[in-house]
């Protein structure tokens, strides 16, 4: 059963309804896992995602903050939701397809601007968080399994604009980038966009305060899809839909695909 995934941070679901449903009904994944939904599941405007097909979700949500939720014109089921790091956040969502697939979707903190946990508790949650997915892959060792999501980190040196400028700049620096591939080395993660994309620039993400992101093109790849070795070689098709981030009224991420045929 050959289906496409696509992921997306997508700075409030309800602000930008109209552009989740433009993605779905241009693009037409099979699922999408949405990041940063910013609303209480009950408040999420499935309605308009149901007429376009996408008769099935989970998610879990909180006011104003953080909040995943996995759209799905597949039959799914909810698995889990981890509170991991006990932040007390809505950052984990994942279901198992009818295929026996499990795909978990991970919106992890962005630890704001100072790369120093004893000056930055966000910078500490951060850490704590890939910590613990890297603690949660090495214990379970998951199977047949797609992780996805704004991970908050880009772990290449290609992955950034500018590899040297960005060492000391939070999502870039060698602590994240280190505990990052930890957590890829601790499940046998295959990252999907680079097996497809081997080399080059790539990039999901750009600054809202750039005033030309597309002139300036100071991007960064935050945003991942991953697979366990079993199905990694059934993913093909990626690519990132860097158009979405000149729509009107963007998230300032891109949504980024990968097909499977399972």
């Amino acid at each position: 059963m050959p289906f496409t995934l696509a992921t997306w941070n997508i700075n409030s679901v309800r602000l930008r309804e109209a552009l989740v449903a433009k993605l779905l009904s241009d693009e037409a994944p099979d699922i999408l896992c949405l990041q940063e939904c910013k609303s209480p599941v009950e408040l999420i405007p499935t309605e308009a995602f149901r007429a376009l097909g996408y008769t099935h979700m989970v998610a879990r949500g909180q006011k104003g903050y953080n909040g995943v939720a996995i759209l799905s014109k597949l039959p799914l089921r909810e698995v889990g939701a981890f509170d991991l790091a006990d932040l007390g956040h809505a950052r984990h969502v994942s279901a198992e397809l009818e295929n026996g697939v499990t795909i978990h979707n991970f919106y992890v903190p962005a630890g704001g601007d100072i790369p120093d946990r004893t000056a930055n508790e966000k910078f500490g949650q951060k850490l704590d968080y890939v910590a613990a997915m890297r603690d949660w892959a090495h214990r379970e060792k998951p199977r047949k399994s797609i992780l996805v999501g704004d991970l908050n980190i880009a772990p290449r040196e290609d992955d950034v604009w500018n590899h040297k400028s960005l060492l000391k700049i939070v999502s870039h620096t060698p602590v994240e980038t280190a505990l990052l591939n930890d957590a890829i080395a601790a499940g046998n993660w295959v990252d999907v966009t680079r097996q497809d994309i081997p080399q080059g620039l790539l990039y999901s993400w750009w600054s809202y305060r750039s005033p030309d992101w597309d002139a300036a093109d100071k991007g960064r790849r935050l945003d991942h899809v991953w697979a366990t070795p079993d199905i990694a070689g059934a993913a093909h098709g990626s690519r990132i839909l860097r158009a979405a981030r000149g729509w009107d009224q963007p998230s300032d991420h891109a949504p980024v695909f990968a097909t499977f045929d399972l």
